[in-house]
């Protein structure tokens, strides 16, 4: 199965190798930027241009939870490994790390000068790479919100 966002606001799942779409999401009033699955695979997360963070439930073939907080467009997004966190990172020039079961953001991110454009944790780790129009990439322990 692989996943997909973009233009349309919608994300799809493929299976393959027929490449037929086995499922359709749509809720987001604005460009898909990034889409994952959740490490346990039931559920993924998506990234929008209309500054929302989105969690999908694939049983249930809707939104969950939709995380709010950063002021402008979000451009990438991310699952720790363990499943309970999501990163997500935005033109706003900061990156969040969101606590999926208490539904809140839980770190904000600030450094970069210019919009973050990427954001993936590091597997099994504290640590989040970010990467920046500011053309710098961090690293950053998210446990003492911190540059490494």
């Amino acid at each position: 199965i692989v996943l997909s966002g973009g233009d349309d606001r919608l994300w799809k799942t493929w299976g393959f190798p027929d490449g037929n779409i086995l499922l359709t999401g749509e809720g987001h009033t604005d460009w898909l930027s990034g889409c994952c699955f959740r490490p346990s695979g039931t559920q993924l997360v998506t990234s929008s241009g209309d500054t929302t963070v989105r969690i999908w439930d694939l049983s249930r073939r809707g939104c969950i939870l939709t995380l709010r907080g950063h002021s402008r467009a979000v451009r990438g997004c991310s699952w720790h490994s363990c499943g309970d966190f999501v990163a997500s990172a935005s033109t706003d020039g900061t990156s969040k790390i969101w606590d999926v079961n208490s539904e809140r953001c839980r770190y904000t991110l600030r450094g970069h000068e210019g919009s973050v454009n990427s954001i993936e944790f590091l597997p099994f780790s504290s640590t989040v790479l970010t990467s920046s129009a500011d053309k710098t990439l961090s690293l950053w322990d998210v446990r003492t919100v911190s540059r490494l």
